[in-house]
């Protein structure tokens, strides 16, 4: 695991970084050993100790903060955090490749309402994508009232996704070159 502590607004001490680099160690016995974690430690105004991770591994992308008032509780919490998630998408990648297409009767232990559910692809959608403006895409959504639009870019000749914002303006998502 390749893992790189930098700081924001706060000198990083060898301590400091060997500490987290040892807590994210943790999680080698759930990722496969070419995964990429950068660990953000930053302080906002003195008081607010702030630490952020992201792991990519196999091209999922993992992330967690969490905020204290001590940089070193700050760490802990997050490892636990970040640990919680990437062990929900290791149990994830499990049951995908050992599900049977079988459902489970009544009374088992997945139709409990307190155990996690997991969602299901329970419906495949094909379409053609049109080559398209991204303004063009916004109308096609808006006349088709969505809340996103799927469309072959005519500009860089890419799939792009438009969406509706919760603050009513409109997204744009692109692939990363």
């Amino acid at each position: 695991m390749q893992v790189s502590v930098v700081g924001r607004h706060i000198e990083v001490t060898d301590a400091l970084k060997q500490y987290a680099t040892e807590k994210i160690g943790r999680l080698e016995k759930y990722l496969p050993k070419t995964v990429q974690a950068v660990i953000t430690l930053s302080v906002v105004k003195k008081v607010h100790h702030i630490a952020e991770a992201a792991i990519k591994s196999n091209g999922v992308l993992i992330q967690a903060s969490e905020e204290t008032e001590e940089m070193y509780s700050a760490i802990d919490l997050l490892i636990e955090k970040i640990e919680r998630r990437v062990r929900r998408y290791k149990e994830k990648l499990v049951d995908h490749k050992h599900h049977t297409g079988r459902t489970e009767g009544p009374g088992t232990a997945a139709s409990s309402p307190t155990e996690d559910r997991i969602p299901q692809i329970i419906k495949t959608k094909r379409f053609d994508l049109k080559p398209m403006q991204p303004e063009e895409a916004v109308m096609q959504m808006e006349l088709l009232d969505k809340d996103f639009f799927i469309f072959s870019n005519v500009i860089n000749g890419q799939v792009n996704v438009i969406y509706k914002r919760k603050d009513g303006n409109v997204g744009l998502i692109e692939p990363a070159q």
